[in-house]
């Protein structure tokens, strides 16, 4: 994937921020959970077999359909951007494998963790941030630098 940096909007990426900011704020204060988004997903993924627990899950769904419908409401405002991936479907699969798994190790996501956790001062959540961009440093450079 390449980014265009000369169509990088600083007001666009402070006004994303604000909404992220201002969900999560929104999310903790009517739900009293954090809006770590592996979690929100998870949780009528348990609740599937019940339904009185799907019931419960309303907030998280509601949640998750925002995050569905959100690129097509930008798209009202502007056009998307163009993506280009430089790898074949098995190297996504595995990159979203290992993602899974490192969510799972460290007890939650980069949102959870990165937005909500920091926000929140917490020591774990600046370990696991701390790990999850270590270890993206480490994997850019093995594949450009040292995996050609």
């Amino acid at each position: 994937m390449t980014i265009a940096w000369t169509s990088f909007s600083p007001w666009a990426s402070l006004a994303g921020g604000l909404l992220i900011g201002i969900a999560c704020a929104l999310y903790l204060l009517g739900n009293g959970r954090i809006a770590g988004i592996a979690g929100i997903l998870a949780g009528p993924l348990r609740a599937l077999p019940s339904r009185e627990r799907l019931r419960r899950q309303r907030t998280p769904l509601a949640f998750i359909a925002g995050l569905l419908l959100a690129p097509w409401l930008w798209r009202v405002f502007a056009p998307w951007p163009v993506l280009s991936v430089d790898v074949g479907p098995g190297a996504l699969l595995l990159a979203g494998l290992l993602v899974g798994i490192g969510v799972r190790m460290g007890n939650g996501c980069t949102s959870g963790h990165g937005v909500c956790g920091l926000s929140r001062l917490s020591r774990r959540s600046l370990v696991n941030v701390l790990a999850f961009m270590g270890a993206g440093f480490a994997t850019v450079f093995v594949l450009r630098h040292l995996a050609g």
